[in-house]
């Protein structure tokens, strides 16, 4: 891919030329002072980047003419979803977000516990993030963000055929980093508080395994962040 990398989300397979969006045209043209004939790539958050060069630099609807397409870039042969109790401070679930969509990551659901901190969200500022976060590290995959869910909902409807849940309770847990690879996995991340009791037990009734993330207490987006990171190590 060329450095930069724009987010085109309705850009089509065989498409000779294609005009980016005005935000995205003002940011080429504007902000980073690209001009005619200057390369970039296009991303459509499916996999596919089309590498492309500027063939009408204007600032509201930049055109580039379309020179080759990758498909499926750094495509996995596993679908990992993580599903994580928003934080009380916005910013801490930002920076999970971030973080990781950078490492890589296909779904993530904003959990409702009993111990929630934080009940509701504002999904366009998080969507807005996980972009960015994709175009920085050169991604072609956007991972897919659900509304805030309940979790017995969750619970009820998961089908991925690993299912953990990390919690600080007592009893017997597996080392993340003993799961299987190339393997569809969903990891529970859950409050500040913690799960309670009622809904552990609800989880391992559901087909969750209790595991662990090391020694250390983590918070909440650290400990998201981790067990995204070490799927990714199990994977690489």
């Amino acid at each position: 891919m060329q450095d930069h990398i724009f987010y085109t989300p309705d850009i089509e397979i065989g498409t000779k030329s294609y005009i980016l969006p005005e935000e995205e045209s003002k940011h080429c043209i504007k902000v980073l002072r690209m001009d005619t004939k200057d390369r970039l790539t296009l991303v459509d958050g499916r996999g596919n980047a089309f590498e492309a060069a500027i063939s009408n630099p204007h600032a509201k609807h930049c055109e580039v003419e379309i020179k080759h397409i990758e498909s499926e870039v750094q495509k996995r042969d596993y679908r990992l979803h993580i599903a994580l109790a928003p934080t009380k401070l916005n910013e801490r679930t930002e920076w999970f977000l971030e973080k990781c969509t950078e490492i890589g990551i296909d779904e993530i659901t904003p959990l409702l516990c009993r111990h929630s901190e934080r009940k509701e969200l504002k999904t366009e500022r998080m969507m807005k993030i996980i972009i960015a976060a994709m175009k920085q590290s050169h991604k072609a995959f956007l991972p897919h963000l659900n509304e805030m869910t309940p979790l017995k909902h969750l619970l009820l409807n998961a089908t991925e055929t690993q299912r953990y849940i990390c919690h600080c309770g007592d009893g017997s847990k597996i080392p993340l980093k003993s799961a299987l690879p190339h393997t569809d996995t969903l990891i529970l991340i859950g409050p500040e508080g913690d799960f309670d009791k009622e809904e552990i037990e609800l989880a391992e009734q559901n087909g969750f395994r209790a595991a662990s993330l090391g020694e250390s207490r983590l918070r909440t987006e650290t400990a998201g962040i981790v067990a995204c990171h070490t799927i990714h190590l199990i994977n690489s």
